[in-house]
């Protein structure tokens, strides 16, 4: 799955703007043809949530279809070309026409799609692109959805949220990322893959290709340190390998990028080019730790989420910037994507900024009620795509097929169905990529006894102790934390990943005593646990939640947002940014190991 690129042979016209929009709670538009064209009744941005752009409307909380249009020019150029219309992300589901044809589905979330448009457009005329999209989530979603009727059947009226969810963040609904109009040779490469290790000093590079082009025509793969292999197309692929001399390894201090580029030559005609950058670097987990290039790496980070206001969940450049020069400031070394795959360009950005990344799968809150077999095949699809979409990044170290699954704590999580799951699970993505090492994120109310913990590289938690149980008891919650730890290590002896800690704070509160939202109780409830964490044997990093303040649901839990940020929804620094700060600024280093 190539991202889009400009070059001499292939062609962008970005249709990101203003749109005509039209919200469909009645449902009328897939009954009476609206993907012909509609009248509009507002417009919304793109890429945005429409969410706060049209709260003004009643659209804050509005969950349901929604149509976008707008017309586009289709360049003269792009004549002879294969032309296709990719959506980098529309959630939750969505569909889209062009001139009225419906030209591709998609249900996964967080994910591109495209659409081819032969036959459908004519070079040097305009085209109308209908988008249809719905943030409702559906029950065999790997994100199962939820109704009020599931809050009063269940009993859990204390749990309620508006809009009815099950995460504990706002359901944004829009297309989230631009919407690119591609053309490409129709002989042309369709996809790379960089596989790369480390033989002491030299760098190992494979690039595999898939060709759309007739055998007898040739590959040329240049790499930047000078190497040049030419290879013959053999039923539509073509391999090179490289040994890199003295080779610069991508790493924390030195994320360094070699170009590597493509030519597509077919009767002595370059047809088709394409350029990516590769990060020579290899991880692995070896006893009780996480290796990067052979060396031990202890990650400190975040989890984060694509939120700020107005934008919602909607590609945000300069925010993209602003968070990474946060990140260099307070010494975090890695993030995690919860708790959705985003936008490539953040991953682009992480490759050059020498950020890791643990890439996240859209899968909240599992229920294993509901889950059955189709639950697993919609899993390993959105595994699929998400894999070939990432698969390139050298920041991406880690694949974390799910968050908080079993979250009800219903018994069913722990019995066979669910060691099924996660076995079967585990095992494709390691079959998709055996290069990263797997995990999933374990929810609290499930504790040490998880069947995922079996089947997963990294033994990943979330733990609120002192937050959600035992408030504003820091040496209980230390104590517990500690037991939790040295039990799972004595059961599995893995890696243990904390992925999630956290208290919300209200910015600017504070007290002389421990008091829950205060500034100076996150800032110990932070260092508590990193204290704990830090000298645990098998432990591999801390990941704060949250990296900055995000909006959720309503519900009694949350004022507007979920706070437990160190940074707020606008980027100003708490108190436990500064402390952090601190400790981070202080190389880890790894005890005993006796």
């Amino acid at each position: 799955m190539l991202f889009p690129k400009s070059n001499a042979h292939r062609d962008i016209v970005d249709c990101s703007g203003v749109w005509d929009f039209r919200p469909d709670p009645e449902g009328l538009g897939l009954k009476d043809g609206w993907g012909d064209g509609f009248e509009s009744t507002h417009e919304c941005a793109v890429p945005g949530s429409w969410n706060e752009q049209l709260q003004e409307f009643d659209l804050m909380n509005y969950v349901g279809g929604a149509w976008y249009q707008r017309e586009v020019h289709i360049p003269h150029h792009f004549d002879g070309k294969q032309v296709f219309l990719r959506v980098g992300s529309a959630d939750f589901e969505s569909k889209l026409w062009v001139n009225g044809q419906l030209i591709a589905e998609n249900d996964l979330l967080c994910l591109p799609y495209d659409g081819a448009l032969d036959g459908y457009i004519t070079p040097g005329e305009k085209a109308r692109i209908v988008i249809w999209v719905n943030n409702e989530q559906r029950y065999q979603s790997i994100t199962p959805g939820v109704a009020i009727d599931d809050y009063i059947r269940e009993q859990r009226i204390r749990d309620e949220q508006f809009p009815a969810t099950r995460p504990d963040f706002f359901p944004y609904g829009g297309i989230q990322r631009p919407v690119l109009l591609c053309a490409i040779p129709r002989v042309h490469i369709a996809d790379v893959t960089l596989d790369t290790h480390i033989d002491g000093s030299i760098g190992l590079l494979t690039v595999r290709a898939q060709v759309n082009a007739p055998d007898g025509g040739q590959l040329k793969v240049a790499v930047s340190d000078g190497q040049v292999e030419t290879l013959p197309i053999v039923e539509g692929n073509a391999v090179a390998q490289f040994r890199i001399e003295d080779c610069r390894f991508w790493s924390l201090r030195d994320p360094y990028l070699y170009d590597v580029s493509l030519e597509l030559e077919v009767d002595g005609t370059t047809v088709d080019s394409y350029a990516l950058h590769a990060g020579v670097r290899e991880i692995t987990v070896r006893g009780r730790r996480l290796y990067l290039n052979g060396e031990k790496v202890f990650l400190r980070g975040f989890g984060k989420h694509e939120d700020f206001p107005v934008h919602g969940r909607g590609l945000n450049l300069p925010l993209m910037v602003k968070d990474f020069g946060l990140m260099h400031w307070i010494g975090a070394n890695s993030f995690r994507t919860s708790h959705y795959p985003y936008a490539e360009e953040i991953l682009d950005y992480a490759d050059r900024k020498g950020v890791l990344v643990i890439s996240e799968l859209a899968s909240v809150n599992l229920d294993f009620r509901i889950a059955d077999e189709e639950t697993l095949r919609n899993h390993r699809r959105t595994l699929e795509r998400q894999i070939a979409r990432d698969k390139n990044h050298p920041s991406v170290i880690m694949w974390s097929v799910a968050n908080e699954p079993g979250y009800l704590g219903e018994e069913e999580y722990q019995g066979e169905a669910s060691h099924h799951y996660w076995k079967n699970l585990c095992d494709y993505t390691r079959e998709l990529d055996a290069s990263r090492p797997v995990t999933v994120a374990n929810v609290g109310r499930i504790s040490t006894n998880d069947p995922s913990f079996h089947y997963v590289d990294i033994v990943s938690i979330n733990r609120y102790y002192g937050w959600y149980d035992m408030p504003g008891q820091l040496d209980r919650a230390a104590v517990r934390l500690q037991k939790e730890l040295d039990d799972i290590a004595a059961e599995h002896d893995k890696p243990i990943l904390v992925l999630e800690f956290g208290a919300d704070t209200i910015a600017g509160a504070h007290s002389t005593t421990d008091q829950l939202f205060t500034e100076e109780y996150q800032a110990r409830f932070l260092e508590t646990y990193c204290d704990v964490i830090e000298n645990h044997p098998n432990a591999i990093g801390t990941h704060v939640w949250n990296f900055a303040d995000f909006r959720t649901a309503q519900n009694h839990r949350r004022v507007i947002l979920n706070l437990k940020g160190v940074f707020t929804r606008t980027r100003e620094p708490k108190l436990a940014a500064f402390r952090l700060k601190e400790r981070w600024s202080v190389p880890f280093v790894f005890g005993s190991e006796a």
